[in-house]
Formats: structure tokens, C-alpha cells, sequence
């Protein structure tokens, strides 16, 4: 690999949040995501000093961080790839040898928690066919959200859905994602809204970026402009979250609404 072209990069990136209601609150801040293709992960941990696969370092990508079937009792023995083809297949997408890309965050120094990780899956033509999107929560359940064909206008995919899932405890569950999910090239734009039962929205947030190559170097450069990201990322949820609490915005408990929570993996 050392010596061809690879699909795997970097995005240097914004993350920006909205809440349009009940109270206005608004936050940004500045981050870097990995884009990875799936095939060449194993190899890129054997070729890079600062990422490996499954094993401590700066980087590590760990294949039970993500995505598990079955749901009730998953097996470990698969990598996932596997089981994000296994899990197509489930929705009656077959891609064969087609390539899966990966948009997600790298445990960092042993620390891991990442709020999404965005899957776009390639047909063997290289064709885009579905997307998934996979969801955590600070209790690191995890929530799968499948957008097929059906979905795709263009090079973006778009799907409004019942969202299951508690995901913030100053967001009512009985809500809608809206996933517009522009397919990842030399700019990154994804797009998740959150529209309340009556149809109105109102949360907007927003990831945009530029491509970076994924290189050794990158690697220490991001890692010293955003120390410990994934430790930032989740101490910067609870910064927001205490600010909310302040503003006095509506609290819901996790076990509060338990027939909206379905198909949850790892669940509490």
C-alpha cells in the first residue's frame, strides 16, 4: 500500500449546533474526522506510525466501537466489515466486493467515544448504493439509522425518520431525525435537523470540512491542534449540557418514553 494511491483521508472540520427551541442555543467548534475505506484499514495500521488497528497508539480504530450483530448478543469474532455487510444484507442491499467508507473518530490514547459515524457504501461498479448512520449516546448505546436507494437524490442522501433513540436528555424522543448527507469528496457537508411531532423543526447541526491527506505527519499535526479529541468531544457535550440545565430547558430521563427506544444496540 505503501507505494499506491489510497481511498482513506482525513476531513478538518467544523461541527456546529443550533437549537431553535424552546430557547435559542448555539455552539461550534473545530475538529478533525477520519474517512476510511474499510479494505484498507489493516494496512494503513501496518504502514503508519501513529494509527494501528485494534491496538494501542495515538490512533487506534477498534472494530467492537462500532457496529455489532446480532443485536442481543454480537459477535466478536467478526470485523466490520462483515458485519456492516451482514447488516445490509438485512435491508436487502448486496454489494459484494464493492468498497465501504467509514467518516468516524479514532480512539485516541486508549479513550474512546464517538456521538456518529457515517458508513457510504459502494456497489462493485463503485456506484454509491445506501448509507448508514451510527448513532451513540453518552450511555455508548448505539442506534443504526439505513438510508437505501430509495433515499438517494444525486450525490446525497436523505431520509427524515422516527428517531427511537435517546440520544440528549434536553431532546423530547418522541421526534424525527432529518439526515442530509452529502456523499464525502474533496469537501465534507452533513446535515442533521430534528423536527418535533408536530413537523416543525428545531435543532439544526451541521459537520463541514475539507479533505486532508491521511499521512503520518497529519496525524501529529492534528493530534497536537486537537489534543485528546475524543476526550474534548465528550467533555464539550457535558459544557453544553450544563448550559442548557442553566437555561432551564426541559429535562427527560433515559427511562422516561421506553417504548420509543427500539432497536437499540449495547443497550444500558
Amino acid at each position: 500500500m505503501a507505494n499506491t494511491a489510497i481511498n482513506s483521508c482525513l476531513y478538518k472540520a467544523k461541527v456546529m449546533h443550533h437549537r431553535l427551541a424552546p430557547k435559542m442555543h448555539s455552539f461550534h467548534y473545530e475538529v478533525f474526522m477520519f474517512y476510511l475505506d474499510l479494505d484498507e484499514i489493516e494496512g494503513l495500521g501496518k504502514r503508519m506510525k501513529f494509527m494501528s488497528r485494534n491496538r494501542f497508539n495515538l490512533f487506534n480504530f477498534r472494530d467492537k466501537d462500532h457496529l455489532q450483530l446480532p443485536r442481543e448478543k454480537p459477535d466478536t469474532s467478526k470485523n466490520i466489515r462483515q458485519h456492516i455487510t451482514q447488516y445490509l444484507g438485512d435491508n436487502g442491499v448486496v454489494i459484494g466486493n464493492g468498497r465501504i467508507m467509514v467518516l468516524t473518530n479514532l480512539c485516541t490514547l486508549g479513550y474512546q467515544f464517538n456521538p456518529v459515524s457515517f458508513y457510504f457504501c459502494y456497489d462493485e461498479a463503485n456506484k454509491p448504493v445506501c448509507s448508514v448512520v451510527e448513532v451513540c449516546n453518552t450511555f455508548l448505546e448505539m442506534k443504526p439509522y439505513f438510508l437505501g436507494a430509495d433515499t438517494q437524490q444525486g450525490e446525497t442522501f436523505k431520509l427524515n425518520t422516527g428517531k427511537y433513540f435517546y440520544v440528549s436528555p434536553f431532546i423530547d424522543m418522541d421526534t424525527n431525525f432529518d439526515f442530509d448527507l452529502d456523499i464525502p469528496g474533496e469537501k465534507l457537508q452533513v446535515k442533521i435537523d430534528d423536527y418535533d411531532k408536530e413537523g416543525k423543526r428545531f435543532f439544526v447541526s451541521t459537520l463541514s470540512g475539507i479533505r486532508k491527506p491521511l499521512t503520518d505527519a497529519n496525524l501529529l499535526l492534528y493530534f497536537l491542534s486537537f489534543p485528546l479529541i475524543t476526550v474534548k468531544i465528550i467533555t464539550l457535550i457535558h459544557w453544553q449540557a450544563l448550559k442548557l440545565w442553566f437555561k432551564k430547558i426541559p429535562f427527560h430521563k433515559k427511562d422516561d418514553q421506553k417504548e420509543l427506544q427500539k432497536e437499540v444496540f449495547r443497550p444500558y
